[in-house]
């Protein structure tokens, strides 16, 4: 089992910046890639970033300029960097973590999510 546990959500004005975090716990060393996904309302939840235990990272082409994602391996943390908000950003954060299984395949693991809305 995987707990996520995210932070750092809120309140920005645009053009602003927020940064969040997701502590996972439990059977981590299982876990390779993390990352981050949002969820617009009315719209499909979607890819963000991701990292991987290596520190290799892929972020998706809308928020490339934008967003980046770190990794403290020794405190199992993944921290998304948002920076330029813009309104359209608003959204519910979701943490994921890949949980890989020994004989191939991975299951997904959840954070809560933290709401980001972002004012013009």
């Amino acid at each position: 089992q995987v707990q996520l546990v995210e932070s750092g959500g809120g309140l920005v004005q645009s053009g602003g910046s927020l940064r969040l975090s997701c502590a996972a716990s439990g059977s981590i060393f299982r876990i390779n890639v993390m990352g981050w996904y949002r969820q617009a309302p009315g719209k499909q939840r979607e890819l963000v970033a991701t990292i991987t235990r290596a520190g290799s990272t892929d972020v998706v082409d809308s928020v490339k300029e934008r967003f980046t994602i770190s990794r403290d391996n020794a405190k199992n943390t993944v921290y998304p960097q948002m920076n330029s908000l813009k309104p359209e950003d608003t959204a519910v954060y979701y943490c994921n973590a890949k949980y890989d299984y020994a004989y191939g395949g991975y299951r997904n693991y959840w954070g809560q999510g933290t709401q980001v809305t972002v004012s013009s």
